[in-house]
């Protein structure tokens, strides 16, 4: 069991580690535990036999739910536990899991005194000075495991389009935009989102527009309040009504994906798309930046009294949207001369 009950970033960001563990051990049943929102996520990692949801979001877990996955964790005999977050609740679930061997990682601060007890083997890695994925995969290479090439080996069907309106033919052919956060403080404000499609839309007219949303309801009324401001409705909208894989389908096929610092950027990632990211200037950014896969990143500003990001100019992030897409053009007739 790899017990990880982080967010979507924080799940996604769990694979390659998740793939390491699976390449030591090819014939071992394999779980995951991650929050029960999204589970879904995981339909794009077969290699896992199974993935077991634990309540995050929207509320946590409550006492009889913690005592009735601390009773299914002893009922599998789980050999070994491995928890690479240190976060209490999760280690408190390794420690009360029954497995003979409890693989945990160490607090930047050291944790509670009791702290490793709770396991049998413990290693540690600074958390704030590269990606999460790569901290999760060092973690494992300081417990011992074989090293294996990085990546997050991700298999989205063909299927996972089916219901979302648009064909696999269609692929390469629209930009996806999340334009929504968790705060207002890592989002463009609602004229500038307006004013960058409309301006994606004139610089890349062969490509039509596609807008998303979480389910939440802050992110369904600011999608609700920023249709009326476009120029022209996109040609599709999801209104928080895709599961994670058909989210992660949707991203996959689009010819360039655009966020802020949110959970679709690490789909896009993990995915193969080309990224091109807004972020708010903070001490995390290191753990949540792309460093693989063509991306760019602008980087805002939080200025007092300004709740939304500002700093990042319209004009460049379209000029960032047409490096992308001409890399991209590049590397395909490249690979087309080799073929």
């Amino acid at each position: 069991m790899v017990l990880d009950l982080g967010f979507l970033g924080d799940t996604v960001h769990l694979l390659p580690a998740l793939w390491m563990v699976r390449q030591a051990y090819p014939k071992a049943e394999l779980h995951v535990a991650v929050a029960s929102h999204v589970v879904s996520v995981m339909d794009c990692v077969p290699w896992v036999n199974q993935v077991w949801g634990y309540m995050r979001y929207p509320r946590h877990a409550s006492l009889r739910e913690n005592w009735r996955m601390v009773r299914r964790l002893r009922r599998e005999k789980f050999d070994v536990v491995i928890n690479l977050n240190g976060s209490d609740r999760s280690s408190w679930l390794t420690f009360l899991s029954g497995a003979q061997e409890r693989l945990g990682r160490m607090p930047d601060d050291g944790g509670p005194l009791f702290w490793k007890r709770m396991f049998t083997a413990h290693v540690s890695h600074p958390s704030d000075r590269e990606p999460l994925y790569k901290q999760r995969c060092q973690c494992l290479l300081q417990a011992g495991f074989p090293a294996s090439p990085v990546g997050f080996h991700v298999s989205i069907p063909p299927s996972a389009l089916d219901g979302v309106a648009i064909l696999q033919s269609e692929a390469g052919e629209y930009l996806h935009i999340s334009p929504f956060t968790t705060a207002d403080h890592k989002e463009l404000p609602p004229a500038q989102i307006a004013e960058l499609i409309a301006a994606l839309a004139h610089a890349h007219p062969r490509l039509k527009i596609v807008l998303s949303c979480g389910s939440s309801p802050r992110e369904l009324a600011k999608l609700k309040a920023l249709l009326p401001l476009l120029q022209a409705p996109p040609w599709r909208v999801f209104p928080g009504n895709l599961n994670l894989l058909q989210l992660a389908a949707v991203i996959r096929h689009a010819a360039l994906h655009l966020c802020g610092d949110t959970g679709t950027l690490h789909l896009a990632v993990a995915a193969g798309t080309p990224v091109l990211a807004w972020f708010w200037p903070n001490p995390s950014m290191k753990i949540w930046l792309p460093d693989q896969g063509p991306c760019q990143v602008a980087t805002g500003a939080n200025l007092p009294g300004q709740p939304f990001l500002t700093g990042i100019s319209t004009d460049s992030l379209v000029q960032m949207s047409r490096n992308l897409l001409a890399t991209q053009q590049t590397e395909k007739m490249r690979s087309l001369d080799h073929g």
